[in-house]
C-alpha cells in the first residue's frame, strides 16, 4: 500500500519519526517522505542522517497552522500523526498549549487531509488516553473521538481515519528506561510508586502496528498492540540491581497502571492474534463484518490494564535488550 507513495509525518523529528523513516524507506521505498514538525534544529540534526536521499523532505511546520499543513499536504497520499504536548508535568502547567497542539492541531489535520483528499491517516494515541487522570490523556482521548468522527465527517470525500495506542516506548527520550539508566551511576533511583507497572513497546513494534492500520483500516479503528507489562522495581532492577530505591512520590496527573482498553470499550473490542482492536460505536460501526473481519469479540468486562496483563517482561529480558539496544536508548 505504501510503496511508491508520498507519505507525510507531522512531528517526524520526534522518537517514533526517527524509527519510522528508515524502516519505512527500507520496506516500501516511498516516493516522498515529508517530516513535518516545528524544530528547525531537529530536523538539521535529523537531516544529516538522510543527506543525499532525495526522497526525503523536510517542512518548517505547525500543525497549529492549518493553512501551512494544508500547503505541506500538497500530492500527498498517506499521513502519520504523531505531533504532540506529550509530557504531563508540562501539560499539567501549560495547559492551554496542550490544547492548542493536541486537539486544536487534530482539528487542523483532519479539515487540511480532507480538503487535500489524502487517502488514509493513522493518528498516534496513548494508553493516557483511556480513563484520563490528567490533561495530556484528556486532550488526547478529545484527538481520538475526533479521528474517528472524521470518518463522518468527510462526507462524500475518501479520505479515512484511524488510530493506533500504545504504552510506555522502552527506548525513547523521556521515558524510564534511560532515566534510570542516567541515574545508574548515582548509586540511588528514584522510584515514584513501588506499586507502579507499566506496558513495555519498542518503537520498531510501534511502527508495524502504524503499518498494519494502514493496511486493515476501514477507518474508525483504534488499533491496540498485544505487549508485555513489567513493574517498575524490576525496571530499576534491571537496569542498576545494586542501586538504592528510593521513593519520591508519584507526579503531577501520573497513573499507578497504565491502561490502553477499559471495561467501557469491551463491548466494542474485538480480539486479533498480535493486537485488540476498539471499533466505534457511532453509525453502528462497531457491528460492521468489514471493520471487524476475523476478529473474536471480548468479554463484557474485559480491561487491558498493564497490571492485569497475561504477558510480563522479566527482568533479564529486559538486561538483554537493553544490551543489545545500548546505542540508541534515550537518543532518539
Amino acid at each position: 500500500m505504501l510503496q511508491n507513495s508520498s507519505i507525510l509525518i507531522t512531528g517526524g523529528t520526534g522518537s517514533f519519526g526517527n524509527t519510522f523513516v528508515p524502516m519505512t524507506l527500507a520496506k516500501y521505498n516511498p516516493k516522498r517522505l515529508v517530516i513535518y514538525s516545528r524544530d528547525e534544529m531537529k530536523q538539521w540534526e535529523m537531516a544529516q542522517k538522510f543527506a543525499g536521499d532525495s526522497r526525503v523532505v523536510f517542512i518548517i511546520g505547525d500543525v497549529r497552522d492549518k493553512d501551512r499543513l494544508t500547503r505541506a499536504l500538497d500530492g500527498i497520499d498517506y499521513v502519520v500523526h504523531a505531533a504532540a504536548t506529550k509530557i504531563v508535568p508540562t501539560a499539567e502547567y501549560n495547559p492551554f498549549e496542550c490544547v492548542k497542539t493536541n486537539i486544536i492541531g487534530a482539528m487542523n489535520l483532519i479539515d487540511a487531509c480532507i480538503d487535500r483528499g489524502i487517502n488514509r491517516v493513522v493518528a498516534l494515541s496513548t494508553d493516557k488516553a483511556s480513563n484520563p487522570i490528567n490533561l495530556y490523556g484528556a486532550t488526547k482521548l478529545a484527538s481520538d473521538k475526533l479521528f474517528v468522527a472524521g470518518n463522518a465527517y468527510a462526507g462524500t470525500h475518501d479520505t479515512r481515519f484511524a488510530v493506533v495506542r500504545y504504552g510506555n516506548v522502552m527506548c525513547s527520550r523521556g521515558s524510564v528506561i534511560p532515566f534510570f539508566m542516567s541515574h545508574a551511576n548515582t548509586g540511588a533511583l528514584p522510584i515514584t510508586d513501588p506499586r507502579m507497572t507499566r506496558f513495555m513497546i519498542t518503537l520498531e513494534q510501534g511502527v508495524e502496528l502504524v503499518w498494519h492500520a494502514f493496511d486493515d483500516m476501514s477507518g474508525g479503528e483504534i488499533y491496540v498492540k498485544k505487549i508485555p507489562s513489567m513493574s517498575i522495581l524490576d525496571i530499576a532492577n534491571a537496569v542498576a540491581p545494586n542501586a538504592e530505591k528510593k521513593i519520591i512520590g508519584i507526579r503531577p496527573g501520573e497513573k499507578i497502571h497504565e491502561q490502553m482498553i477499559g471495561l467501557e470499550d469491551a463491548p466494542n473490542t474485538f480480539a486479533y492474534a498480535d493486537h485488540y482492536k476498539i471499533l466505534p460505536v457511532i453509525h453502528n460501526w462497531s457491528t460492521d463484518p468489514s471493520r471487524i473481519k476475523d476478529g473474536i469479540k471480548v468479554s463484557e468486562d474485559f480491561t487491558y490494564t498493564s497490571d492485569n496483563n497475561s504477558e510480563w517482561m522479566h527482568i533479564e529480558e529486559l538486561r538483554v535488550w537493553i544490551d543489545v539496544n545500548q546505542s540508541k536508548v534515550g537518543k532518539i
